[in-house]
Formats: C-alpha cells, structure tokens, sequence
C-alpha cells in the first residue's frame, strides 16, 4: 500500500501520541487553573481552518495543516517564552485539540481531498 497513510503499528503510535498529547495538554490546563468556559469556547476554533476549503484543496489543506499540526502551538509557546505574555491557557488548547483530532484519526490534509489524511482517508466511501 503507497497511498501516503500510515498504517499498521505506525498507525497505532501516532493516533496514541495524539491521545497523550490531548491528555497532557488538558492535566496541564487544568492545573494551572485555566477557564473551561474558554477551553469550551476555544477548544474546536482550529476546526474553523476547513472552510479555507473554500478556495480549494490545495489551499484548504494549507490552512488546515497549519491550525492542526503541533508546529503552530509550539511556536507560540517558543515565542511566549521570550515575552511576558499570558497565551499559555492558548496553546495548551490548541495543542489539546491537535492531540484529540490525531486520536481520532483525523491526520493533516494532502491537498487532493479533505478526505486525504496522512493517517489514511476518513469519513464513508458513498456507494450509490
């Protein structure tokens, strides 16, 4: 199989690390003494990125990538780290939600289809 998904044990592993992200993410929030009213609030606002489907996939996938993959709250955390901001309850939400979508099998986006995920493609196939 070469349809660009992982599959098999690698499978496993990756949609486990998302579960344990998700978890560490959420324990760290809720002990810093974070809102659950922002973390509801918050928590799905990365969905938001497929409307950027839009414009196509190519460009949907781009934008979708970029709002679930661990790059973005990383590098906000980096970046909080040389300021004095107050972000961290942002990016420990963020991180949350890339972590739940991983453990759910929703991986990051080729541009063929949003349906194409390096996890393997998602959703029904519709049998007419």
């Amino acid at each position: 199989m070469n349809d660009g998904a992982v599959h098999g044990p690698v499978k496993v592993w990756l949609r486990l690390e998302g579960l344990l992200a998700f978890l560490l993410a959420t324990y760290v929030y809720a002990n810093a003494g974070g809102s659950w009213l922002l973390f509801g609030v918050l928590f799905f606002a990365p969905g938001v990125s497929f409307v950027a489907y839009l414009a196509g996939p190519r460009i949907g996938a781009a934008v979708y990538n970029a709002a679930h993959s661990y790059v973005g709250p990383l590098t906000f955390a980096a970046a909080l780290s040389t300021t004095a901001g107050t972000g961290l309850p942002l990016v420990l939400i963020w991180g949350a939600h890339v972590g739940f979508d991983r453990a759910l099998g929703y991986g990051l986006k080729y541009p063929t289809a949003f349906r194409d995920t390096h996890l393997g493609r998602i959703g029904r196939d519709r049998s007419t």
